[in-house]
């Protein structure tokens, strides 16, 4: 299948630019395309479509909103190979999940679009002729800036909450997999998304990043990624006074209790650890076992690991493509050499596979010393620490000890104690027996520095919408 030709889309039309950057395979490194890269007059230029667009998308009523994003879903649904496709190609991910990614994008659409009809405000009892009211209207145009790993995922999170609410949007998705947000747009135009409503570039994100936020007409800023980049498009975005989105890195720790069930909760958070890569914002990173079974869960565990088939996403058997680009092939490199230089021992993997790509073997680490880099460091990558522990106080406050709050797991046998690892383990998004991620019908976020606001369910549209308070007197 033919790569996609790559656009700029601004003011509902195709745009192609004097700039451009090429996008590689990560799995044979060859150049699949080239991506265009905005100037600050093509940024303007969506800028201004973005304020007709608002006026354009907001007035057209609930109903044909609805329908019009029912048309999109239905359209990525039916696409739903060839975006796989692309995605596997420019990101490396299997083909299987690269599919299952695009389907529950459909999905997250089309719920998102229903929870908009339900955006109601109310009506409060008051005295005399005054009518008090409560209103939600969306909060205009939106600069939106999404990461590599989920190159469907990330910007239709953006797309779906900002269109459902009424919102026009400019959206930079990542100019490392620009080829599955292309797609998507196209979509959302044959659907009758009007021209404006819905703009796309790529840039240099610094550049584009600082000249959208600053736009006056930009009115919310919506991010997923690193902490650093967001912590400067955060204060970016508070000069100007703008609210902001912020879901950004984590460093999710699995908490194996003693009478948990090793062999099943080792298949469960190997499965999790080791999906695409590890490149997951919501990845079970962190392994504190209880030594009465840390045993059991590390042979599990690493014969997981060793099951795994590594290879090009696209062929029949792969379980685990490559790294998405040679970034994160470093970064596994020095993680490990870190740990072993301090005492870690690699069980199984822990070097890159001699083949062309970005390709890193499953990594199992034991003997993990506290100051190593991957127990206070996110890996964003297939590295997987496991250390024992004895207290379950003991563990809670080493999962608690660094200074993010995005996901975090916990296996038990025991209710009582499933409530106190919910009651005591300082994340957004937590689960228990299991490492289930993000869902489109409820809310997911970080708490700490792992970044604030919410994606998916009710709030995620919320987010989306501005409180108007109408306090109206009757008159004759």
């Amino acid at each position: 299948m033919k790569y996609p030709d790559l656009r700029l889309f601004i003011d509902g039309e195709w745009v192609m630019t004097g700039r451009s950057a090429p996008v590689l395979d990560p799995a044979t490194e060859e150049i699949l395309g080239h991506v265009p890269l905005a100037s600050t007059a093509d940024l303007d230029r969506a800028v201004r479509a973005a304020v007709r667009g608002f006026e354009a998308w907001r007035n057209t009523p609930i109903a044909e909103r609805t329908a019009i994003l029912h048309r999109a879903a239905d359209l990525l649904a039916e696409r739903a190979d060839r975006v796989a496709t692309v995605m596997t190609s420019e990101q490396g991910k299997p083909w299987k999940e690269a599919r299952g990614e695009v389907q529950r994008v459909a999905g997250a659409l089309r719920w998102d679009a229903e929870d908009a009809r339900r955006a109601y405000g109310r009506i409060i009892p008051s005295a005399g002729d005054t009518v008090l009211s409560v209103r939600h209207e969306p909060v205009g145009p939106v600069a939106a800036f999404t990461p590599w790993n989920f190159p469907a995922g990330s910007p239709m999170r953006k797309m779906a909450g900002a269109l459902s609410a009424g919102c026009s949007i400019v959206i930079k998705a990542s100019e490392e997999t620009p080829g599955a947000a292309v797609e998507i747009v196209r979509c959302f135009a044959e659907a009758g998304v009007p021209a404006g409503a819905l703009n796309l570039v790529f840039g240099e994100p610094a550049e584009v990043s600082e000249h959208l936020i600053a736009a006056p007409e930009i009115r919310l800023v919506a991010f997923t990624g690193s902490v650093p980049v967001g912590k400067l498009l955060a204060a970016r975005a508070g000069a100007e006074m703008k609210p902001s989105l912020m879901e950004l890195g984590g460093h999710a720790p699995v908490i194996v209790c003693a009478d948990a069930d090793p062999v099943r909760a080792a298949r469960k958070a190997a499965f999790a650890k080791f999906v695409n890569a590890g490149q997951v914002c919501t990845s079970p990173s962190r392994f504190l076992v209880h030594s009465a079974v840390h045993d059991e869960f590390l042979d599990a565990f690493v014969a997981a690991a060793e099951g795994i088939v590594v290879g090009d996403g696209r062929d029949e058997g792969v379980t685990m493509g490559p790294l998405a680009n040679p970034r994160r092939l470093k970064a596994m490199e020095e993680l490990v050499a870190d740990a072993v230089s301090r005492g870690a021992m690699v069980v199984t993997g822990g070097e890159r596979l001699d083949r062309p790509g970005f390709f890193f073997a499953p990594t199992v680490l034991t003997d993990v010393p506290a100051d190593a880099r991957v127990m206070v460091e996110e890996p964003f990558g297939p590295v997987a620490p496991i250390v024992p522990f004895d207290d379950l106080d003991e563990a809670l406050h080493v999962a608690n000890s660094l200074p993010y709050g995005l996901a975090a797991y916990g296996f038990t046998r025991s209710s009582k104690t499933a409530e106190k690892l919910i009651s005591g383990l300082e994340a957004g998004i937590l689960s228990i027996n299991h490492c289930g991620g993000s869902v489109h019908e409820a809310p997911s976020g970080g708490v700490k520095q792992s970044g604030y606001g919410k994606e998916g369910g009710p709030e995620g549209v919320e987010a989306y919408l501005i409180t108007k308070r109408v306090s109206h007197l009757l008159v004759d």
